[in-house]
């Protein structure tokens, strides 16, 4: 075993809890040299903890435009709930209608109509009505598709702001042109590809409308937002802080070379001292509070005396 301050060697039979070489007390000498490294190791990763936390409000309410981006997104993505058409199958005693939107898809999978969609493009009457549906249907799955990534890329979008942010842009625009077409699609299916006959109704809806109107929103919000940067408020040294740690992962420095505390600003310096002079305020306090009482009850024994 060898002294944690000056190096030399203890023999494992000395149990004296001083060195004998330099008088330090090894139990307390280890402590006081773990707190040490802990403190310096707390204060690097609470840095990094504080800048995730600083790019998630930057990306999610840092302004009002990452504001509003956060509830047009939701609202174009609850907008696909608006049928885009829909389509009514029409026999003696039986009638189903199918609709191109988040809800009735739902249900027409549930009722197993979704599936039957494929019968009715080899049918006779229905072929027609199902083949509109279904080139609606194809593009519709596409936006949701658009969508689901959109929203993935958001979510993650404090990774790295900008990229992120530009990411969201360019899918926002691809979905904005799939809804448009999908709206187009229903309109020509209306006029040229359903004929208009006692079997069959093709219903055109204003889900493509909506969503390429909040599609639009969201890339005029995205292009504001990358025009004026999304730049995450850090507080001062955290940057330095996070090289700094990855210095000692990479074992180019170690906890032992840094100084307590590493970096301190001259706001931390103040607030360090404030709370140190209050601590000792306190513990003066209560000194003064314990001598108080000492005497007070010296005092009662002697009366009682």
């Amino acid at each position: 075993m060898k002294c944690p301050k000056c190096g030399a060697d203890i023999p494992f039979y000395d149990l004296k809890p001083n060195c004998k070489h330099c008088g330090v007390n090894i139990l307390y000498f280890t402590q006081d040299y773990e707190l040490e490294r802990d403190a310096k190791r707390a204060e690097l990763d609470n840095a990094v903890t504080r800048m995730v936390i600083a790019r998630i409000k930057a990306v999610f309410i840092g302004s009002l435009l990452a504001i509003i981006r956060m509830i047009v997104l939701v609202g174009s993505i609850c907008a696909m709930m608006i049928p885009f058409c829909s389509v009514t199958f029409k026999l003696p005693f039986y009638e189903e209608k199918f609709s191109v939107g988040l809800i009735g898809i739902i249900q027409s999978f549930g009722n197993g109509l979704l599936l039957g969609l494929l019968k009715f493009l080899k049918s006779t009457l229905f072929s027609k009505a199902a083949l509109g549906a279904a080139i609606v249907l194809v593009i519709f799955a596409l936006i949701a598709l658009a969508d689901v990534v959109m929203l993935i890329i958001y979510l993650l979008s404090f990774l790295k702001p900008d990229k992120m942010t530009k990411m969201i842009r360019n899918i926002s625009a691809i979905a904005g042109v799939l809804s448009l077409g999908a709206q187009i699609a229903a309109v020509v299916c209306k006029t040229s590809v359903v004929p208009a006959n006692e079997y069959t109704s093709f219903a055109i809806g204003f889900g493509g409308i909506a969503c390429f109107a909040l599609h639009l929103v969201l890339v005029i919000i995205n292009a504001k937002m990358l025009r004026s940067g999304v730049e995450p408020v850090y507080r001062e040294f955290d940057p330095k802080r996070k090289e700094l740690r990855k210095k000692i992962k990479n074992g180019e420095v170690d906890y032992d070379d840094l100084p307590l505390p590493i970096f301190e600003s001259e706001e931390e310096y103040e607030t360090r001292m404030k709370e140190f002079e209050q601590a000792m305020e306190e513990e003066a306090s209560e000194e003064l509070e314990s001598q108080l009482q000492k005497m007070a009850k010296a005092e009662e024994e002697a009366d009682t005396q």
